[in-house]
């Protein structure tokens, strides 16, 4: 017999035979993603790894393929492989910005936090905590990892066996920190004890990456108490002391934030920690260590404590060794520290005596951000402290300061002025930086656009401007209209310090009248008149003004006090209405002649010249008639006139000098004799400038008014006996009821078309009103040292206001009582202030 073959067994007819097959695209794989077969899911999964961590195509292309949308239903998946393998697609495919673009869109994050619980694999926890590290760089993320709970899981996993698991749970943490509501939840999540754990890892990453989180977090000033309390300082300065330089700079800005904390720096003063730190720092040459420690020492300094505390360990020492380097951002976070220890009082005087005269070798540096911090420091060192002040001159630091106002940086330019303002309060540092021509320099800084510099510049012109030669330095640079300018500034700074300017600059009466041409009074007037723009310097700036334009101020405010002392050129040309132009006396000369009101003019300075007529203004041929008598008149005619300008005032006039006295003005001369000058004699009118002439008249009155009237012993006298003088000197007395008959107006207009010009000397006037004779009054009371007022009122009227002191029966000294004074109907009538008779006099 044969022998016995064995039957095979047949498979169950249900069972699919096992098919091997090997695929060559990415999209065969994305298709399996679909089998219900775990283990076709579980390669594919491990292939579509494989591909994806090639390149960033390769991610591209499963995006494009739709291999994500699968994929994320496999996050939930039951089998632990499946799942394992595919989060490792997700961690790896992550860092492509559109990939994360539409993790964000699957919400995938409440998945991934899902996956951290302790009883998952570790590889899972790489690549989930992977996966956020990466999406958690958008802020919108942040905030939903932070509402789904992922932040306490992430500070678990930081206690990982695992490192790759530490290192992107760490780095998703130092991004979720970057928001101040994750700050705040970390302090409760007690997230400190782990990262100081960290801080001892043998990976340097993970060390740096645990001292980023630290810097960031210990801005706040609860991490910083539980980093005192966890003894992390101890840990940092030990960081400090081995040879990882890498770590040094970190480490140190998490030691700076500490130091801005009193109780935080007093722990490692007492400690030590403070001297060892500084001592590192002072013999360590890593550029950016010493950047950053001085970085360090500037936040701290700005709190008063810590400022004594660093000024007792004698850090001043450390940032002056820093302005030794060669390096311009080292050179700029010592200058900012300097700035901040000023505030010290003992380091101020410390850094000024030893670091003013390094900080001005710096002025001289090409770059321009060092030349900002080093003139800001001069500027903290100079405030308040004119002992450094001195040091700076000394140093001779004012001719770079100057130079430094054209500097690019607006910053440079304010604190370089803010410098020089401060030497400016003592008298000879003054003279000297107006002598290299302060004033022009500051021409370009107000003209800026930048509204900080514009009111540095309007300070420094304000503090300048105390000085008669800088105000005339002002006016011919031609600074005064980019002053003016600065008053329609928006700024409340610029205008307030524009404001104080004008007020300072018009002391005198060139710049004050410069100002006003220049628009300053009607510009000050309307900020006066804002209540949101108005201050208390645009009210002192038009005050000054008007009080050094006394004709202005007249015209505009119709009042002069007892402080107004009018001058020579003074002239009333009646009330303007508010936005008005207000003429020259010059552009007044030049009108021709008009039925208006007439322009009363003050001049008592006698013309240095007697032949003033032919050197000012005249283009003429001139014969003179002079007749010398006993009594020395002189009469004087202009007989032939070949070119009469508009400008020209006088066509007849007299001057007389009087030897003696009792002679009278009518007197005719007696004899003629005629002279009639060369061609050579001709003046030119284009080239001549116009001059007022002199009113000898008036002369004439204040000297016969000092010769009776100051001799009197009273003011009351005094005002009185005045009051009756210039009344005699304008027509006399005048009866009330006949005030209608007295008829000024044709004198006037008979001396105007004399004169034929519209501007009349005050002395020519004989029939004056009431105008007429309370000028008259407050012109000649001002000259012999009577106090009194000039008012303006209406319809011609205007009056005189004294005070004058009151004795009682018991002769005790009562408060003055204020009067008017009658120039028309009883001259020298002391008329009470607020009377019925003071009404009638002011009123029609």
């Amino acid at each position: 017999m044969g022998k016995k073959v064995k039957k095979e067994e047949c498979p169950p007819k249900d069972v699919f035979d096992p098919l091997l097959i090997e695929s060559k695209t990415p999209a065969t794989v994305v298709l399996m993603l679909s089998s219900p077969e775990n283990e076709i899911l579980a390669k594919a999964c491990d292939a579509l790894y494989k591909f994806a961590s090639k390149g960033d195509e390769n991610k591209v292309t499963l995006l494009g393929l739709g291999a994500l949308e699968h994929l994320y239903k496999l996050l939930s998946h039951e089998d632990p492989l499946v799942r394992r393998n595919a989060v490792m697609v997700f961690g790896i495919m992550a860092s492509n910005h559109d990939v994360k673009k539409l993790l964000r869109e699957l919400d995938v994050t409440n998945s991934l936090i899902s996956q951290l619980v302790p009883e998952e694999d570790v590889v899972i926890h790489e690549f989930a905590t992977l996966c956020l590290a990466h999406m958690a760089v958008e802020y919108t993320t942040k905030v939903k990892i932070f509402e789904q709970g992922g932040l306490e899981p992430l500070i678990r996993l930081l206690g990982s066996p695992d490192p790759d698991v530490q290192k992107n749970s760490l780095e998703c943490i130092y991004l979720l920190v970057q928001d101040f509501q994750n700050r705040a939840a970390v302090h409760e999540l007690n997230v400190i004890p782990p990262l100081l754990g960290l801080l001892e890892s043998e990976y340097p990453v993970i060390q740096l990456l645990a001292l980023q989180t630290l810097e960031v977090i210990s801005k706040d000033r609860e991490t910083r108490i539980l980093l005192g309390e966890n003894k992390a300082l101890y840990c940092l300065l030990n960081i400090l002391e081995n040879n990882v330089c890498d770590l040094h700079i970190k480490t140190l800005a998490v030691l700076g934030n500490c130091l801005e904390d009193v109780h935080t720096l007093q722990q490692i003063q007492l400690t030590g920690g403070l001297k060892k730190l500084l001592s590192f720092l002072e013999v360590s040459t890593v550029p950016d260590i010493q950047k950053n420690a001085a970085k360090a020492i500037t936040k701290a300094a700005y709190d008063s404590e810590i400022r004594k505390i660093l000024h007792w360990e004698e850090v001043e020492k450390f940032l002056l060794s820093l302005l030794e380097t060669n390096n311009n951002e080292i050179q700029v976070a010592a200058s900012q520290a300097i700035s901040a220890m000023c505030e010290n009082l003992d380091s101020k005087c410390v850094l000024g005596l030893q670091g003013i005269p390094q900080l001005v070798q710096l002025l001289s540096s090409d770059n321009e951000e060092v030349k900002e911090a080093v003139v800001t420091a001069l500027t903290n060192l100079t405030t308040a402290s004119p002992r450094n002040a001195s040091i700076v001159a000394e140093a001779e630091g004012i001719e770079p300061l100057m130079s430094t106002l054209n500097a690019q940086r607006d910053g440079a330019i304010c604190n370089a002025i803010a410098v020089l303002t401060n030497l400016s309060l003592q008298e000879p540092f003054r003279a000297s930086i107006q002598g290299r021509g302060i004033m022009r320099a500051l021409l370009g800084p107000l003209r800026s656009t930048s509204s900080q510099v514009q009111s540095k510049a309007a300070f420094a012109v304000a503090a300048f401007g105390c000085d008669a030669s800088a105000r005339t330095e002002l006016r011919n640079v031609g600074g005064l209209g980019p002053l003016v300018e600065l008053l329609h500034s928006k700024n409340e700074e610029v205008r307030r310090n524009a404001c104080w300017a004008v007020m300072v600059c018009g002391s005198d009466e060139l710049t004050a009248v410069g100002l006003c041409r220049l628009g300053a009074l009607d510009i000050l007037e309307e900020i006066n008149l804002s209540t949101t723009r108005k201050n208390k310097f645009s009210e002192a700036a038009l005050e000054k003004l008007l009080d050094n334009n006394l004709s202005q101020k007249y015209s505009r405010m119709g009042y002069l006090s007892s402080s107004n002392i009018i001058t020579n050129g003074f002239y009333d040309c009646g009330q303007i209405k508010h936005g008005g132009k207000f003429f020259s006396l010059e552009e007044l000369s030049k009108q021709e002649l008009t039925d208006r009101r007439a322009i009363i003019f003050v001049n008592a300075k006698p013309q240095e010249n007697t032949n003033f007529c032919l050197s000012v203004c005249l283009s003429v041929y001139v014969s003179i008639y002079l007749s010398i008598y006993t009594h020395t008149h002189i009469y004087i005619k202009i007989r032939r006139i070949s070119f009469i300008p508009s400008m020209v005032l006088l066509l007849y006039f007299f001057f007389y000098v009087r030897k003696g006295k009792g002679k009278k003005e009518e007197e005719k001369p007696k004899e003629v004799i005629q002279v009639t000058p060369t061609v050579h004699e001709e003046i030119i009118l284009e080239n001549s400038h116009w001059l007022p002439p002199p009113d000898f008249i008036l002369m004439d009155y204040i000297n016969d008014a000092s010769e009776t009237i100051v001799p009197l012993t009273t003011t009351r006298e005094q005002v009185v006996a005045l009051a009756q003088f210039v009344a005699d000197k304008m027509g006399g007395c005048v009866q009330r009821e006949q005030l209608h008959n007295f008829c000024w107006e044709l004198d006037m207009s008979v001396i105007e078309f004399e004169l034929k010009s519209n501007i009349v000397p005050i002395g020519k006037i004989k029939r004056g009103t009431f105008y007429h004779r309370a000028l008259l009054f407050k012109v000649i009371a001002d000259r012999i040292g009577i106090g009194c007022s000039l008012v303006r009122g209406k319809y011609n009227r205007a009056w005189n206001e004294v005070k004058l002191a009151e004795h009682s029966p018991k002769g005790l000294l009562l408060p003055p009582q204020e009067y008017i004074v009658d120039l028309m109907f009883e001259p020298g009538c002391l008329l009470k202030q607020g009377s019925a008779k003071a009404d009638q006099y002011k009123f029609i």
